[in-house]
């Protein structure tokens, strides 16, 4: 799942459309997930006629978020009922505010993950200098915590409340903590070397 529902204010577009390593942040989300997942859904807002071509481009799926002044944890949410809708019980999630992560990150955490007993590991999440990042895994009984919810809470605080539950995977991989949210943090970011693996 990306979630791609934000309004960019601070940037003045659309981050998902920006270009990145010959790409749109959006398109190299969804072929980094589809590189290791069943298949991709986008979570959009008020932007989904500005996504549409490059999501259906891309092969993956849209679910629209039709209040996305609701936040991030309305958008996560939505994105989880269309995966279990779907008939998965795990789901791969990732923000579009950002470079994508490289594929051996994901394919780390997917192992890491793929390791673990549902009994003790509801969630993997990769860090990078002891900072939480993106893409995180989560399984089915941590995908059920978000969906029970109080929908005015955040994913941040249910994460907090099952910490004992969620396997934290060092990472070598900056991607995974970045936040491009301003011009001058994206005009930063296409100044330094690109990598693609």
């Amino acid at each position: 799942m990306v979630l791609a529902a934000g309004a960019s204010t601070r940037m003045g577009q659309d981050k998902a459309l920006l270009p990145y390593a010959g790409h749109t942040f959006l398109a190299g989300a969804i072929r980094l997930l589809q590189n290791e997942c069943d298949f991709v859904v986008v979570v959009t807002g008020r932007n989904t006629e500005l996504l549409k071509p490059v999501i259906y481009e891309n092969s993956a799926y849209l679910a629209q978020n039709p209040q996305p002044e609701l936040g991030q944890f309305s958008s996560l949410r939505l994105g989880l009922q269309a995966v279990l809708e779907r008939g998965r019980d795990t789901a791969c999630v990732t923000l579009v505010d950002r470079p994508p992560a490289l594929p051996s990150t994901l394919l780390r955490a997917k192992e890491r993950f793929l390791e673990t007993s549902p009994d003790t590991t509801w969630a993997v999440v990769p860090q990078f200098n002891s900072k939480h990042g993106h893409p995180v895994i989560f399984a089915r009984e941590m995908i059920e915590v978000f969906l029970r919810a109080d929908p005015a809470s955040s994913a941040r605080d249910i994460e907090h409340q099952y910490q004992n539950r969620i396997e934290y995977v060092d990472i070598d991989d900056p991607r995974v903590i970045m936040n491009i949210n301003t011009p001058e943090d994206y005009s930063a970011l296409t100044r330094a070397p690109q990598t693609t693996e």
